[in-house]
């Protein structure tokens, strides 16, 4: 039987005699009933079996005449009336034939259900018979199924005399109030959590409104973040270009004081600008600058933005690629950015332009400029994120933030070579005519002295594989001017290399 029932003990039938270890002398009553005279006519008859019989209780249905004989050898089929003893029996002597299960006597049918034993008796196995195990199966499961009802039935009292217990006594409850709760709840260094509280004081949102006639300005929203303790905020150009000519922008931080600011600088190719507080507070913390070269693929992001105006918006994810060539556009017909960009999961909408993409310590790795919608293309019009953000490397916008502050111009490197930008899959081919009937190639030029001529075209760059003329552009402005790259490229149809020293082009036009 089951022990979640012990605590209980389980009234007897008041038809069958109890059980107890050290059975004590019956009292004679006046009257007794049938079983019970037969029970102590078959005690004191002595049992002429052929091996002694084991000391134990047994209650049989009555036979209709209760005149004392030798008891024959317990029937087998018997045993759905026999109530276990706390004494474990001897093997029983074989039954030289099975004997019809009695169906009636002086209590009637059904016959009194069989006595249960004391609680905390032990139940001695069911013995079985050596010579007919087959016929024994179904006293097993008589056995089974009355314990299994027996301890149903026990469940079911327990139950009621809890409920019965309980009526009229106040129990107390066992939800943990928060009076119990620690005091402070430190987060470990590194969490999200942990990560998120010490970046957002540093993180601002920026609202840009043009210069038109007041009613008719436009602007919109996005976000920065501080890049030193002189007040200049980094972020993306196209946040701040309709406020660049005669308009306003303001700056507002986390805990809801907001700056005036105005533009020192902004590059339109690499899609990133630089603004500086008017009046700058004292004790600005700047973001630490990551390493985005050493950025892998499946490391843990987290971007801080304003989302659709939604400020102080954390999100997660991991960077899902890299060097992924993106040209992104601000959706009005304004010029192109081109960037070789990390990837990122981490959710990106319009309004989170210009925020810092962190990495697990809390480290910039790159600034939130793209998204790719369904139907859109790469740019930041008004659709929402899909999944697929993509950053610029801050290693780049480092060198970009250092040339707009001290400059106020950015500087780009360059090939000296007019390449066609809609031809994809086949490399970066070097148009006939450059811009305005120009030559494709500059006289004297980088690609000039490296050998590259009109009709070239490029498939690698710098190790990496080149499809397009974005592909190139992107990869390019990864680099800074001086440097030496590489270059992979197919001449009627034979594949050569060239070293070729970037040149430099200031400003945006």
């Amino acid at each position: 039987m089951s022990t979640e029932n012990e605590g209980t003990a389980v009234p007897a039938d008041p038809t069958a005699p109890s059980a107890p270890p050290t059975p004590p002398t019956p009292p004679v009553p006046s009257a007794p009933p049938a079983a019970e005279a037969m029970a102590k006519e078959h005690e004191q008859a002595p049992a002429p079996a052929p091996a002694p019989a084991p000391a134990q209780t047994q209650a049989q249905a009555p036979a209709p005449e209760p005149t004392p004989a030798p008891a024959p050898a317990p029937s087998p089929t018997s045993e759905t009336t026999t109530v276990a003893a706390p004494v474990p029996p001897a093997p029983p002597a074989p039954a030289p034939a099975p004997a019809p299960a009695a169906v009636g006597g002086a209590g009637g049918w059904p016959p009194p259900p069989p006595a249960v034993p004391a609680w905390g008796a032990p139940v001695p196995p069911v013995p079985v018979a050596p010579e007919a195990p087959r016929k024994r199966a179904g006293g097993l499961v008589a056995a089974v199924l009355v314990a299994a009802l027996v301890a149903g039935g026990v469940g079911g009292g327990i139950g009621y005399w809890a409920a019965q217990r309980g009526d009229g006594e106040s129990t107390g409850s066992t939800t943990v109030s928060s009076a119990e709760a620690p005091a402070s709840f430190k987060r470990d260094p590194g969490t999200v959590a942990a990560v998120a509280a010490k970046a957002l004081p540093s993180v601002v949102t920026i609202q840009a409104k043009s210069g038109g006639a007041q009613g008719e300005s436009e602007g919109g929203t996005g976000t920065g973040f501080v890049y030193d303790q002189e007040g200049h905020i980094v972020t993306n150009n196209h946040v701040v270009a309709s406020a660049a000519e005669g308009g306003t922008l303001s700056v507002t931080f986390s805990d809801g004081k907001t700056y005036d600011a105005e533009v020192v600088g902004r590059a339109q190719g690499y899609d990133v600008a630089v603004l500086k507080l008017t009046n700058a507070p004292k004790g600005l913390k700047p973001l630490p600058l990551g390493n985005s070269d050493q950025v892998a693929v499946g490391d843990s992001t987290i971007a801080i933005g304003a989302p659709f105006g939604l400020s102080n918006t954390v999100t997660t994810g991991i960077i899902s690629a890299k060097n992924r060539p993106v040209a992104s556009g601000d959706g009005q017909g304004g010029g192109n950015s081109y960037m070789s960009a990390l990837q990122t999961d981490a959710s990106i909408n319009p309004g989170n332009s210009g925020g810092p993409l962190l990495d697990a310590s809390g480290a910039v790795i790159g600034i939130n400029s793209a998204i790719q919608s369904t139907g859109n293309g790469f740019g930041q019009a008004q659709a929402g994120s899909i999944g697929l953000g993509f950053a610029i490397p801050v290693n780049q916008a480092k060198n970009v933030a250092q040339q707009l502050i001290k400059t106020g111009k950015p500087v780009y490197p360059v090939i000296g070579a007019t390449v066609n930008m809609t031809e994809q899959g086949e490399g970066a081919t070097i148009a006939t005519q450059g811009t305005g009937g120009t030559a494709s190639v500059t006289p004297n030029g980088p690609a000039a002295k490296a050998g590259l001529k009109a009709g070239d075209v490029i498939t690698g760059f710098g190790g990496h594989v080149i499809d397009s003329g974005p592909t190139l552009i992107s990869e390019i402005w990864t680099h800074k001017p001086g440097d030496s790259v590489k270059i992979t490229y197919e001449r009627d149809g034979k594949t050569a290399t060239a070293t070729v020293t970037l040149g430099e082009r200031t400003g945006d036009s």
